[in-house]
This record gives C-alpha cells, sequence and structure tokens, in this order.
C-alpha cells in the first residue's frame, strides 16, 4: 500500500496559522496609532509568500484560481467589465448594462474595446484606469488582445482582468467565482505571493483563507509538498512570519577512498588513483597513495605512546637526504649538458649567418668593381679614338 501526500493539516496546522494572524494584526495595529495619517491610501491586504525549491518548468501567465470561503471582494469594492464591442460579438454596452441591472450584479463600470483602444492610449490614463478599480473582468473573446492595450503597469500590480464566458446567460454566477476566488501567479521565478485577505476582515475569516489557500498551491505546484520550500505570511510593509519550513537536503557524498586498514589504534586509509586509470584508452598515471594516521583521543593513552610530532618529522626528513641526494646530483649533470648543448647550437647558428652576410658583400663588392674597370676602359678607347683623328686631320693639313 502506497503511503498517501500529507495534508495541509499534517504538515501547517491551524494553530500557527492563527498565531500568524493574530501577529501580523497586532503589528498593524500599534503601527496605526504611531503613524502619521497618509494622504493616499495604503494596501491593506495580507499575503501568502510562497517559496519554491526549483524555478517551474512550465511558466504560466495566467493566474490559477483558488476558492475561498470568504472573498476578498465584497459589496463595497468596485469592479470594471471590458466588453467586446465588435460587429461579430452581437454585443453593445446598453445590453450588457440591462443584463447587469436585471441579475443585480455589483458591476460599476462597462468600458467597450474601441474606447479602450483609444481613450486609454497615454500611460497615465492606462495607470489612473488601473487604480481606479479594484478588480478587472474582461470578455473571454477579446483576452488575447488586451497585453498590448492595457500596458505594464497591470503587470506589475497584478491586476490582469479575469476572463469571463459573456455568451451565456450566468454573468452573476461568474462574477461570483471570480470576486470569491485568490489569484495565485506561478511565473519564471521560485518567489510566489498571493492575496488571502483583508485587514478589515475578522481573524477566523482570514485564518481560513489561508488554510484553504495553502490546499490550492500544494495541488497547483509542481511536486507538491516536495517542491515547496517555505510559507510565509506577510502584509505589504511587514515582516514575513513562517509558517512552514521544508528540512535542507544534504547529500555528502566521499570520494577517492577504498581501502581501509585497521590496527590497533591507527586507522589507514589509502586514496584511490587517479581518473586516468578509469579510462580504458587514457594513460595511466602513477597512484599516488597517503596514508593518514588517526589517533584515538582515549583517556588511559598517555605521551609516551601517542609518541611525538618531532619523531615523525625527523623520519620523513631523513628518508627524503637518502633518497635526494644522488638524484639532485643527476639532475644536475643532465641540466648543465642542457645548457651546454643550447649554447653551442646557437653558436653554430650565429656563425653560418655571418659567413652568408660575407660571402653576399663579397659578391656585391666583385660586380661593383667589374662595372668600374668596363668603364674605364670605354673611357680608354674613347679617348684613343679622339687622338687618332687629331692626328690624321694635321697630316693631311
Amino acid at each position: 500500500m502506497e503511503s498517501s501526500p500529507p495534508s495541509a493539516a499534517a504538515k501547517v496546522s491551524r494553530a500557527t496559522v492563527e498565531k500568524g494572524v493574530d501577529a501580523l494584526l497586532k503589528w498593524k495595529e500599534t503601527k496605526s496609532k504611531i503613524q502619521k495619517p497618509q494622504l493616499l491610501p495604503q494596501d491593506d491586504f495580507i499575503y501568502l509568500n510562497l517559496t519554491l525549491k526549483k524555478i517551474p518548468p512550465k511558466p504560466r501567465t495566467n493566474a490559477f484560481r483558488i476558492p475561498f470561503p470568504h472573498p476578498l471582494h465584497d459589496v463595497s469594492s468596485e469592479l470594471c467589465l471590458i466588453i467586446d464591442d465588435r460587429p461579430n460579438s452581437n454585443l453593445t454596452s446598453d445590453a450588457a448594462k440591462k443584463i447587469i441591472k436585471s441579475q443585480n450584479i455589483p458591476i460599476t463600470k462597462v468600458i467597450k474595446l474601441s474606447k479602450l483602444k483609444t481613450n486609454y492610449k497615454p500611460f497615465e490614463a492606462k495607470r489612473k484606469l488601473c487604480d481606479s478599480y479594484d478588480l478587472f473582468l474582461v470578455d473571454r473573446r477579446i483576452v488575447h488582445l488586451l497585453p498590448k492595450l492595457l500596458g505594464k503597469h497591470f503587470f506589475k500590480k497584478k491586476k490582469l482582468p479575469l476572463p469571463l464566458d459573456l455568451t451565456h446567460k450566468n454573468w452573476k454566477e461568474q462574477v461570483e467565482r471570480a470576486c470569491g476566488s485568490g489569484l495565485f501567479y506561478l511565473r519564471t521565478g521560485t518567489c510566489c505571493m498571493m492575496r488571502i485577505g483583508k485587514g478589515s476582515m475578522e481573524p477566523t475569516q482570514i485564518v481560513d483563507n489561508v488554510v484553504e489557500a495553502i490546499k490550492g498551491v500544494v495541488q497547483v505546484v509542481p511536486k507538491k509538498w516536495g517542491g515547496v520550500r517555505s510559507l510565509h505570511l506577510r502584509l505589504s510593509d511587514s515582516l514575513a512570519l513562517p509558517l512552514y519550513q521544508a528540512l535542507p537536503e544534504m547529500k555528502l557524498k566521499i570520494q577517492g577512498f577504498k581501502e581501509k586498514e585497521v590496527s590497533g589504534d591507527l586507522v589507514e586509509v589509502k586514496e584511490s588513483g587517479t581518473k586516468a586509470e578509469e579510462g580504458s584508452g587514457k594513460k595511466k598515471g602513477k597512484n599516488k597513495g597517503r596514508i593518514h594516521e588517526v589517533r584515538y583521543m582515549d583517556f588511559d593513552t598517555g605521551v609516551d605512546e601517542m609518541g611525538s610530532d618531532d619523531d615523525v618529522e625527523n623520519v620523513g626528513k631523513n628518508e627524503e637526504e637518502e633518497i635526494s641526494v644522488e638524484d639532485i646530483e643527476e639532475s644536475e649533470d643532465y641540466e648543465v649538458e642542457k645548457v651546454k648543448r643550447g649554447k653551442a647550437e646557437k653558436g653554430e647558428k650565429k656563425v653560418k649567418k655571418l659567413k652568408k652576410t660575407e660571402q653576399e658583400k663579397q659578391s656585391k663588392l666583385s660586380v661593383k668593381d667589374g662595372k668600374k674597370k668596363s668603364t674605364e676602359l670605354e673611357k680608354k678607347l674613347k679617348d684613343g679614338s679622339v687622338k687618332a683623328k687629331s692626328k690624321r686631320s694635321k697630316i693631311r693639313a
């Protein structure tokens, strides 16, 4: 038989919820006595803060509706209805107002889609519209058009209109369901908040709403109670009072220790080799084993039995000296030979370069000398021909 998942009462008792609600209401009373009167109306809602263990894999823009035994919006709250006045909808504002009056629905304002496009274009108009009503309702057929028309202020205030099916005649039942349910948004983060009551409500009503909210939220969250990290109650400007906190999952793994040898009061623990040995086609590294000595702190053991740390250090030093002398001498000779070979190779390369440069210079000089000699011979021939011509002319004369 599989064990059923724990209920909300098993995880969060009603007594803890009552303590948290009483503490919040007392804090609010003391603050109202000390605080100066504010010009703008303050947020009077009580929130349930839910923290998840992981980010939800499938975030959702539309809110989950969780029914409450005591609705947040009463007769005094102001509701706004956005209707579809396109020609295919067959619904006008006059017809919608008649239905509202006939069924006694507490809706104070009816806005057509065409007016929402023209009269509420600027940001200030959208902000005033968002702040002037407590809850917005919309025809299901135009829900996909609202994000561009309403703007980001509605998303920040979490006042997205709730869709209604206005093609049916049961408008009053749909409005009562929307007013009597809490909206739970499961977005792209691990922290989620929802309104579960008002400060003007009685403490027992707030406690009932909190208990039902916890039941509904846990059913919606992935992995249910396995995905919940914590639950808190708070006001908009107060500290968060904890209702539930999951224990942290401690998964400790000790890797790299395979063999253990127990001998008397000493425990020898040998580390395993490197990860390179596990792969078949990879090179195997050297096993670097270390032995750690753990001494148990018994009352009967004395100083002589435990030994001193200086003796252990001296033994290690002697072993290092015996091994290291010959290795150091060999390594030094090998390094000296390497340095000498490198210097000799560098010297041979320099000599070859110098010889090449000298040969190139000599070839260039020989070419220049040959050119000079040829020019001198040409000059001499020219001078001899000129002299011979002058002598011939003299003889003729």
